[in-house]
């Protein structure tokens, strides 16, 4: 018997932060294999719904199913790859310091990780220097590389092309595909639509907290 895919569905999830509805009763499925696109305005819930897929918020009301990915947080997030807006790397470790830190986090060779993530990333000379001598699109090649390190089930890219130059972005649409194409969820907030064309298999629109 095939065995069934690997997916995340939102049923009629809800969010609110005091007053302010993030989300409103948005249902959406995300399947293995496949770039979801999450695209609206700003303020349309789009980071929200992330943080929701990732465990990392609770829906107000509404329920999350993440199937095989695990029936726990500490289940699901063994399984995740996120990149927020910040890329969260220790500042005064050295890019390789911070992808071999993860790596060892996750129970992954670190020599070996850091090897495989200097030639995916091509991060050349600058893995050596201190994170906080970078600028923005160094510091988001370490983070993309750090997200990656275990081979994550569940990504979860928001904005991952700000701060990176054409070369850059033409790099990380190779690796988002091959991500999906290993079997990854992929779920991706983005602005830029060459690059959402690129890489999206689907789109989920938001408006005002509602999928459309």
């Amino acid at each position: 018997m095939q065995a069934l895919a690997r997916r995340v569905e939102l049923f009629n999830v809800t969010k609110t932060f005091g007053p302010v509805r993030a989300l409103a009763g948005a249902s959406w499925r995300f399947t293995e294999g496949r770039v979801t696109v999450v695209r609206g305005p700003n303020g349309s819930g789009k980071s929200t719904l992330l943080a929701i897929v990732g465990t990392l918020v609770r829906p107000t009301s509404g329920r999350v199913d993440h199937g095989a990915l695990g029936g726990t947080r500490a289940e699901v997030r063994r399984t995740l790859g996120w990149l927020g807006h910040e890329s969260l790397c220790y500042p005064d470790l050295t890019g390789s310091e911070n992808i071999e830190l993860a790596a060892r986090l996750h129970g992954r060779d670190p020599g070996h990780a850091l090897a495989l993530a200097i030639e995916r990333f091509d991060l050349g000379p600058f893995a050596k220097r201190p994170v906080r001598t970078y600028s923005r699109g160094q510091r988001q090649r370490i983070a993309l590389a750090r997200a990656l390190v275990h081979g994550p089930r569940l990504l979860l890219l928001d904005e991952p092309t700000a701060g990176l130059d054409a070369r850059a972005t033409e790099l990380l649409r190779g690796i988002v595909r091959e991500e999906a194409t290993r079997g990854a969820i992929v779920v991706l907030v983005t602005h830029d639509p060459g690059f959402a064309e690129a890489v999206g298999d689907e789109t989920l629109s938001l408006d005002r907290g509602r999928t459309t």
